[in-house]
């Protein structure tokens, strides 16, 4: 019995030492995390290289410590035993991070030169993006292997100094996979769509915010963007007016036409009256092929506020072409800058340009030189991909590809515009606007969306979605704004009043249980688009006037945190989208 009890307190002082070198191995991994990424996001591929391999040498220790032979025999221990084998799976973890993950990341840092991937007039050398690919997937599955494994195991069942650094670990991880896997998937899809092989050619449509439409404005202007290996260029530029209306219409997803009427396949303006961008994409392609008999590879939206973050990159734009100058007769800046262009093209362009027709042809012709300025090659490289990166963020830059796989690919995330499918998340809200003003009243227009959590009813989740409307208008906007931004009346909305259908959508399966527009309960348009509820109201607004409404969705069966979808305005998002509000409910007896 003396030698047993040597044995274990033996066994005990060595567990004790190990755990110590573990922990120190871990935490100074931890510390190196955030230098990495800097060296990283600095292009600084020397500095990587060190601080990738002192990572290796502090993962790599703490597996060995933590495969030991007692500290194995430990893992097998009933009661504490899974302290010591979840301290073995997150050693493991960071060690394949390390060794499988971060260096052939570092690897391809030193291959690739981001400033290659900045459109130029000679093209882009995509051949270095493509080749990156592989070991892109393989760091990638390597990070998604070692992520499932920590989420496998039951942290509730550890003690709080082995449980709290798992939980951590499992965060970064998780921030780590999505990460890679956009940037496998990158590689995977954008040189091809970029023309590496042989030129594609996609329809651009620019969303004119000031006239809502669900996945953010009419999409007014349209062009044809060439692209020849990563070269751009625009042509066949014209509005969407200019089609007229299509009879037949072109066929659209019934339960979407019974939601948004058959205008969804009469009108190029109206394809996006849903919030699904796939579908509005294929109705705008199917359109143009009708009539042009051009069949495109796909179809690709920005709004005038992703277009700020461009100019953010390139540097202000010079409004050269003589047309544009004659149409503007001086009265429009002569360059455009990321601070006036969203104001210019969504507001003055209408005080300043009194004909429809040539307003588009404004909007056609800006875009030709913000395009001709990307094309160019100037501008900050790391900040255009920001910029980018940010307006697909936010859903103003928008991307559909007729091509099976590479749509399979961008519809997972948000840049592909999708309601349904794996990209959307279990407990996912949406929150939509379509003008019903037929005029450009909605950049006078201040919202915010709020989810409000309500306390469990019947076992059942329930959220309280809040939509806060002001028409900041002046209140002689009948008189003292053009006819053309108030509509005068034409579609019975009183001028200088905006009339809106806002439109909420809720997780599958879940119900709109109540509307309320002002406190009173009201009724309102209850139907489904692939499972998840869709409730619906029409809301009008004179100058000055606030108005809110509350989507109440309940028998939510989805126990996630809520996520949250907008229809992108000329608002920041930041000051559209409100912090959720938890609940707070009395525990139960």
């Amino acid at each position: 019995m003396a030698a047993l009890a040597v044995l274990t307190l033996a066994g005990a002082a060595w567990l004790g030492l190990k755990a110590a070198a573990i922990s120190t191995d871990l935490n100074a991994a931890n510390e190196l995390v955030p230098k990495l990424r800097n060296n990283v996001l600095t292009d600084d591929g020397n500095a990587a290289e060190v601080t990738v391999r002192e990572l290796q040498e502090r993962t790599s220790r703490a597996r060995e410590a933590a495969t030991d032979p007692v500290w194995m025999m430990a893992s097998a221990m009933p009661w504490f035993g899974a302290n010591f084998q979840a301290t073995s799976e997150i050693a493991a973890s960071a060690d394949d991070v390390a060794k499988l993950g971060a260096a052939p990341l570092v690897g391809i840092l030193k291959t690739l030169d981001w400033k290659s991937l900045l459109p130029n007039e000679q093209g882009l050398d995509l051949g270095p993006l493509a080749a990156a690919q592989p070991q892109l997937a393989s760091a990638a599955l390597a990070v998604r292997q070692s992520s499932d494994r920590l989420n496998g195991i039951n942290a509730d069942a550890l003690m709080p100094q082995i449980s709290t650094p798992l939980i951590h670990a499992r965060e970064q991880l998780q921030s780590l996979r999505v990460g890679l896997d956009s940037a496998a998937d990158a590689a995977r899809v954008l040189p091809g769509m970029m023309g590496e092989k042989s030129s594609r050619h996609y329809l651009l449509l620019i969303q004119n915010n000031a006239e809502l439409r669900a996945t953010g404005g009419i999409p007014g202007a349209l062009a044809v963007l060439n692209v020849d290996n990563g070269k751009l260029s625009l042509d066949s530029q014209t509005s969407a007016s200019a089609l007229g209306a299509f009879n037949p219409v072109v066929s659209v997803d019934p339960e979407q036409s019974s939601i948004f009427s058959a205008r969804l396949g009469k009108f190029m303006q109206d394809v996006n009256l849903t919030p699904d961008f796939p579908t509005a994409a294929q109705t705008a392609q199917t359109m143009w092929k009708k009539e042009t008999g051009e069949q495109l590879n796909g179809v690709l939206s920005i709004d005038p506020v992703a277009l700020s973050y461009v100019l953010d990159a390139t540097g202000p734009v010079r409004v050269n072409d003589p047309h544009l100058q004659e149409i503007s007769q001086g009265n429009l800046p002569a360059e455009l800058t990321s601070k006036n262009v969203v104001p210019t093209l969504l507001s003055d362009v209408y005080s300043k340009i009194s004909e429809p027709e040539l307003q588009d042809v404004y909007f056609a012709g800006v875009a030709q030189e913000v395009f001709s300025k990307v094309s160019s090659g100037s501008g900050d490289t790391k900040k255009l991909l920001d910029g980018l990166t940010r307006g697909a963020s936010e859903g103003r830059v928008l991307l559909w590809s007729s091509d099976s796989d590479e749509e399979a690919v961008i519809s997972k995330y948000t840049l592909g515009g999708s309601i349904t499918g794996t990209g959307i998340s279990p407990a996912h809200f949406g929150v939509y606007f379509n003008d019903g003003t037929g005029a450009k009243m909605d950049y006078h227009v201040k919202r915010t969306v709020q989810l409000i959590e309500e306390c469990p009813a019947g076992g059942y989740s329930e959220i309280k979605v809040r939509i806060t409307s002001t028409n900041t208008a002046p209140k002689d906007a009948a008189t003292s704004l053009p006819e053309y931004v108030t509509g005068g009346g034409a579609f019975g909305v009183p001028a200088g009043s905006v009339q809106t259908n806002v439109i909420a959508y809720g997780p599958v399966q879940s119900n709109v249980e109540t509307v309320l527009v002002a406190g009173k309960k009201t009724s309102f348009a209850s139907q489904r688009h692939s499972g998840r509820p869709v409730g619906s109201v029409t809301v009008r607004l004179a100058p000055g006037e606030s108005s809110t409404v509350d989507f109440t969705f309940g028998k939510i069966v989805q126990h996630t945190p809520p996520k949250l979808s907008v229809t992108p305005t000329v608002q920041a998002l930041k000051d559209v989208v409100l912090d959720t509000i938890p609940a707070q409910c009395q525990p139960s007896a």
